[in-house]
């Protein structure tokens, strides 16, 4: 049994829920001093008191079983065994030392996954690879996020991911899946629909919400753009944008409007799949609706070769149908006035870049971010710019990034590993140290809603003997390696009084304020009043700065065969990614309540393919592609759930990850994210 010590016997805490991104109010109810019940908050006005699943589940997962309570080291046999805290940060920092020695700082990489959080947890992490004197930091967002937050910021410089769809007249859904991925998006859905909202969901796989929207689009994996395209062109040829925003505040309208011109309906039809008809119908509600357009563009747009472009293109688009400077849409969200934790300037004095860098300079000048597929290369490498050792804090590259086995090999090739996660995940298998992590209902952390423009404290709920928190980890680990000056803070209350000093917020306040504390007034036209953080200032949907990398200046279109030509070997398409309703990516895979519910690997399938290749529902398969191969269990849709020619694998089973499948070696030229949602496969019946 866990040791935990609440910080009250009876009663009631209220913090907020990380079991997803989503970071509802929830009160933690304690009794006996045994953490017994989760509860929606009253007032958050993200939730507004409702609660999904897996809020409940995070006491499944703070009292699980098999949760490690003490550093673990690994013996030569590959067994673990339970050592002290301090003998496991003396031998890891001994060992970093040495590397360092040998081979310079930037032997040394640190891994930031998405179990524990974002903000004070990346910020340590980044704080300590740079105090080390390495560039090398990579992220679970080399593979999620980051395309959209470039494909955005690319255009106008920022990214609020959060509009106000309830005050929308139109919205439509890129690959984007809100019941599981996003619930409290839900909410606002059913308002703006009372209203008489339209809505338009494009995905080649039907998921709950396009049951409910008004056209449902089915494209072909890879093509959203030149959907995306077309609808430029529409709204171009209707003379219904706003002419006085594109003279004021856009660069490079004219080139938009040239190259737009081939993305006829019927052009867009022969590429994407979608009906011309439905192409003009989109457009047409467009142009009805504007200015009050939402337009949201999920991880389904960025798991492509060219997904940054496409994201572009989405966001013009939008700027096009009046959504910029509106709630409903494109509005430059305001930051609190807080300490910085981290520095994110990757090129250091010596000259030295974070891996990919040279490759993707993209993503290491605006993300400050090394590539993480990149980085699996370079632990392969046997000359002297090898990656030698990695710390990873909550991620699991061994299930979640492409081309696994690869990851697997590299990830055992390193002269040190260490891993800090709740489980003895895969990642955590290949370690040599594996670290307890703290959940967040352990921890003490700020949290910033940029929608709401709010800054929320998240009070520890509970401590667990052993188990330290995110700082206590770096903190600790810093001074065995000479760097305490980095890491001066007593505890995580102290760094967070650090954090609010320069906007004059104390503890108290937030405290007393647990629905968090507005730091700004939402100013929604701040867009069109002030000089956008972009090179130029203005809207660019044409980029000088990619031009000058000597990528496209517009975000042209490029089909799916681009990339990788088609290959009769390979028929069908594989996508993969899109999340079951209770687990997310990797994580809460082990709750047994929910294995209940998803119980087994499965590849979704259109009956019409079913029946070409002889199978039953239920029928085990093999999946073949140029990275591998997988063998699960066929599920057989209704023919509207998928696109013929589709195969859908959830990518977050251990036991069988579809990553085995994927590729890392076809990237989006920007990000270098890889190709996820594309991949062409065969299919064999066993």
């Amino acid at each position: 049994m866990i040791r935990a010590v609440p910080v009250l016997p009876d009663g009631r805490v209220r913090t907020l829920c990380r079991m997803c991104d989503s970071r509802c109010g929830i009160e933690v109810h304690i009794r006996n001093s045994v953490l017994a019940d989760i509860t929606p908050a009253p007032d958050n006005p993200g939730n507004q008191g409702r609660l999904c699943p897996r809020a409940h589940a995070a006491l499944d997962l703070f009292y699980h079983p098999d949760r490690i309570q003490t550093p673990l080291k690994r013996t030569p046999n590959g067994a673990f065994e339970p050592i002290g805290w301090d003998q496991a940060l003396d031998e890891i920092a001994g060992r970093l030392k040495a590397i360092v020695d040998q081979s310079g700082p930037p032997a040394v990489g640190a891994w930031k996954g998405e179990g524990v959080g974002f903000f004070q947890q990346e910020g340590y992490i980044r704080r300590f690879i740079r105090a080390l004197g390495s560039p090398n930091y990579f992220s679970n967002d080399s593979v999620c996020f980051n395309g959209r937050w470039l494909g955005h910021h690319l255009v106008n410089g920022f990214w609020n991911p959060f509009p106000y769809f309830d005050q929308a007249d139109l919205i439509l859904l890129f690959g984007s899946n809100p019941p599981v991925c996003h619930p409290p998006f839900l909410r606002e859905f059913a308002d703006a629909r009372v209203r008489g909202a339209r809505l338009v969901v494009v995905d080649p796989k039907l998921n709950p919400i396009g049951c409910w929207a008004d056209v449902y689009a089915q494209p072909r994996p890879g093509t959203d753009a030149a959907l995306i395209w077309g609808l430029i062109r529409l709204v171009i040829e209707s003379d219904r944008y706003d002419h006085d925003f594109v003279d004021r505040y856009v660069v490079g309208f004219e080139k938009i409007a040239a190259y737009a011109q081939r993305f006829t309906p019927e052009y867009v039809e022969a590429e994407s799949g979608v009906w011309a008809d439905v192409v003009r119908t989109i457009g047409d509600l467009i142009v009805r609706n504007r200015p009050r357009v939402s337009l949201y563009a999920g991880a389904g747009l960025e798991h492509h070769p060219g997904g940054v472009n496409t994201v572009r293109a989405s966001v013009i688009l939008s700027c096009l149908a009046g959504a910029m400077g509106r709630p409903s849409g494109l509005f430059w969200p305001e930051s609190p006035r807080l300490a910085s934790l981290d520095s994110r300037n990757l090129f250091l004095e010596n000259g030295g870049r974070p891996i990919g860098a040279d490759r993707f300079p993209v993503l290491a000048q605006m993300a400050g971010e090394g590539h993480s597929l990149s980085a699996v290369n370079a632990m392969l490498d046997s000359g002297e710019h090898r990656l030698r050792s990695l710390l990873v804090m909550a991620a699991n590259p061994a299930v979640t990034n492409p081309n696994v086995l690869k990851v697997r090999e590299a990830l055992s090739r390193l002269d040190l590993l260490v891993v800090s996660d709740f489980f003895l995940t895969p990642t955590a298998r290949l370690a040599h140290y594996v670290i307890p992590g703290a959940t967040f209902l352990e921890r003490t952390e700020l949290h910033v809603h940029p929608k709401y423009q709010t800054l929320y404290l998240a009070p520890q709920v509970v401590r667990v003997d052993g188990i330290p928190t995110g700082y206590e980890l770096w903190r600790d680990l810093a001074g065995r390696l000479g760097l305490a000056e980095w890491f001066p803070w007593p505890d995580e209350t102290a760094v967070i009084r650090h954090l609010l000093e320069p906007g004059g917020w104390t503890i108290d306040d937030l405290t007393a304020h647990p629905e968090g504390i507005q730091y700004a007034p939402l100013r929604f036209d701040r867009c069109l009043n002030e000089p956008l953080p972009t090179p130029s200032g203005k809207v660019e949907f044409a980029s000088q700065y990619l031009k000058n990398l000597g990528l496209d200046e517009i975000p042209e279109y490029r089909p799916p065969e681009a990339f990788l030509p088609a290959s009769p070997e390979f028929p069908l398409t594989l996508i993969t990614g899109a999340r079951k309703s209770l687990l997310y990516h990797s994580r809460h895979g082990n709750i047994d309540r929910f294995r209940r519910v998803h119980p087994k690997a499965e590849a979704e399938m259109h009956p019409d393919d079913a029946r070409n290749l002889g199978l039953e529902n239920g029928d085990t398969i093999r999946l073949v592609t140029a990275g591998g191969a997988l063998i699960v269990a066929v599920r057989i849709v209704h023919a509207a759930e998928i696109r013929p020619g589709v195969i859908e694998l959830y990518h977050g089973w251990e036991e069988a990850p579809a990553n085995l499948l994927t590729l890392d070696e076809v990237n989006d030229p920007i990000s270098g994210f890889p190709w996820l949602k594309g991949v062409p496969v065969r299919v064999e019946k066993i």
